[in-house]
């Protein structure tokens, strides 16, 4: 152990986290080594891991953490490009939770003090049997880095009262230790409700993806299946057009032969003979014709069934059609909309149109609103002139709002 007053520079560590485990710890010396390029780790090449910037007092108790990701490339070396100031970020953390001495300071992607760099973090989990917290203070317990306690000093702190005085004090120490606890538990609560916010932002996110995904690859299927209906159509009425066309030979040589006449046996011969290929060459086409109807009346099956089959098991669209996963899109005037499962295709064949629609509005006039909505500005402008600009009242209910009224200051009123 060391006294008080020695340095404590080496009393910043980094966790990487896997799973509900710290698979490995370093010291901050050691972690900015790897940031230099000066050494790699093959085993995390090609991985984006999470990891946490740990700060620990001389007590070995966490003062701050900082959850941030980091890439590592084909080669296990750190992402050059990688520059997020963690140190600063530490200092300039929101209170988190209580490890053992005192409400910790905590950046996070749902607490960065510069959100630009909010995408670079992530969420700790607080679930109980997963929490990262109890974790990290489980690792810092453990001491495989080796830190070296600072030994407390002690303080001689000379009473100055006692009996009913003392028994205040107590009380008064009690009510403030209740309100602290109070407060700290408040602070985790609203900690583990915007990373729960942040877990559900991300899924709805991907669910979205998938299902945007699933919808493409299905409409390319049933537009090369109609494709293939249209081919097979053009080749249909090529082949009625060509049957007319024999059919119009065979009665143009029937009214030949009852005007001709008499005729030479060999011309008989020949004409019957001609007569009796058209005959072969029309049921030839008769039964082609017959069989692309029937590859067509199959297409057309296999169309009708793919635009009305049910989903696969254990996809987005089975999960959406049971229920289980529900798809919710947000629009201005709207709020947020749970999309039934026979609307979904309709919805994204055209998103304002079906807000505005839910709005009880055309599309052109939605769009108007939301125009003044994003923007509440006077649009009035001459044609030599750009628009007033002048900041107006938003409207914030799409019925309310009056086109060349609302969106017009005092001196453009009509």
């Amino acid at each position: 152990m060391v006294s008080a007053g020695q340095a404590t520079d080496d009393y910043s560590a980094v966790f990487f986290i896997e799973g509900n485990e710290v698979a490995r710890q370093m010291r901050a010396s050691e972690f900015g080594a790897f940031l230099d390029g000066y050494v790699g780790l093959s085993d995390l090449a090609e991985t984006d891991v999470k990891a946490v910037l740990v700060e620990v007092g001389g007590d070995l108790l966490v003062r701050s953490l900082v959850f941030f990701r980091i890439w590592f490339d084909e080669e296990g070396r750190a992402d050059s490009s990688w520059n997020v100031p963690i140190e600063e970020l530490a200092r300039k953390g929101a209170k988190g939770p209580n490890m053992g001495g005192g409400a910790i300071r905590l950046v996070c992607r749902s607490l960065c003090p510069d959100p630009q760099y909010a995408s670079e973090l992530w969420d700790p989990d607080m679930t109980p049997g997963n929490n990262h917290f109890q974790l990290i203070r489980k690792a810092v317990k453990a001491n495989a880095l080796k830190f070296r306690l600072v030994e407390p000093e002690e303080e001689n702190i000379p009473v100055l009262r006692a009996g009913e005085q003392d028994s205040a004090l107590d009380d008064e120490s009690r009510t403030g230790a209740d309100r602290a606890r109070l407060a700290q538990l408040i602070r985790e609560q609203r900690l583990r409700i915007k990373t729960l916010q942040s877990v559900h932002r991300d899924m709805l996110t991907e669910v979205q993806r998938e299902h945007r995904l699933e919808i493409r690859a299905l409409s390319n299927e049933i537009g090369d299946l109609e494709q293939k209906c249209e081919r097979q159509s053009l080749n249909n009425e090529q082949l009625k057009q060509r049957l007319a066309e024999r059919n119009q030979q065979y009665l143009t040589m029937q009214e030949q032969m009852a005007s001709g006449g008499a005729v030479k046996e060999r011309g008989d011969a020949n004409v019957t003979a001609e007569l009796v290929l058209l005959r072969e060459q029309l049921d030839r086409k008769q039964r082609e014709l017959e069989h692309r109807d029937e590859k067509l009346v199959a297409l057309e099956q296999e169309v009708h069934e793919l635009r009305h089959r049910e989903p696969m098991e254990d996809t987005v669209l089975r999960h959406l059609k049971t229920e289980l996963v529900f798809l919710v899109a947000y629009h201005p005037g709207v709020g947020h909309l749970t999309l039934p499962y026979d609307q979904i295709e309709t919805y994204f064949s055209n998103p304002t149109a079906y807000a505005a629609e839910r709005c009880g509005m055309n599309e052109p006039a939605y769009l108007q609103w939301l125009a003044h909505y994003e923007n509440p500005v006077c649009q009035q402008a001459s044609e030599s002139e750009a628009p007033c600009g002048e900041p107006l009242l938003r409207v914030s209910q799409p019925g309310e709002f009056r086109p060349g009224v609302d969106d017009r200051c005092e001196q453009h009123q009509p």
